[in-house]
């Protein structure tokens, strides 16, 4: 999935475009404000935002010399392009939710690199390092399960292939020095356990 423009994944062209502006605010704007972020030429804007005013899904407002627009306040699919425009936010909830399930659980869990950082296109990789619980070992027979079937799971919910870098407690030392850990502890997002400072202490 491009979680860099969503909107325009799933509907590509110029209506994709406008809908995608469109759906990152609520705040009325002119036709040619529209054309300007969306890189749609006005008369386009004018005759695209003329259907999705008579689906319904945008609401215009005239102000001579101008017409105001935005997605419509209740239209279920204006409510789904707002959705779809904080994809980045929902996975992310999806994925420390179906965390939960890992057994036994994760000293820390923490997503990294381009999806992190709202990045991700449809070619990237969902970075995760794992940080197994003291006492258990990489060969833990439910451990190795539990983690397998979230990371097949948190695939199919996100889109892209999930990367795991998985390590034990005692090896954390030892990550502090590569370049790695630098890189999880800026721009990490937390999906279970301990951040991955805290974690590191916890251990020594």
């Amino acid at each position: 999935m491009d979680y860099v423009a969503p909107v325009r994944a799933l509907i590509p062209g110029a209506r994709g475009r406008i809908l995608e502006v469109l759906g990152r605010t609520q705040e009325e704007m002119t036709l040619r404000q529209l054309g300007r972020l969306s890189g749609v030429s006005v008369n386009r804007v004018t005759a695209l935002v003329g259907e999705l005013v008579a689906l319904g899904i945008v609401a215009r407002r005239d102000v001579p010399p101008v017409s105001l627009v935005r997605l419509s306040a209740d239209n279920a699919v204006a409510e789904m392009v707002r959705e779809l425009g904080g994809l980045h936010r929902l996975v992310l909830a999806r994925l420390k939710e179906l965390a939960k399930g890992i057994s036994p659980a994760p000293a820390s869990l923490v997503v990294f690199g381009s999806f992190a950082r709202g990045l991700a296109s449809t070619d990237s990789d969902i970075d995760v390092l794992v940080v197994r619980g003291r006492g258990v070992r990489l060969d833990h027979d439910q451990w190795t399960e539990s983690l397998g079937a979230w990371s097949d799971r948190a695939g199919r919910i996100s889109g892209n292939r999930i990367a795991l870098v998985e390590v034990g407690t005692d090896e954390l030392p030892g990550l502090r020095r590569r370049p790695l850990w630098k890189s999880v502890v800026q721009e990490g997002i937390l999906l279970a356990g301990k951040p991955l400072e805290e974690a590191a202490r916890a251990s020594a």
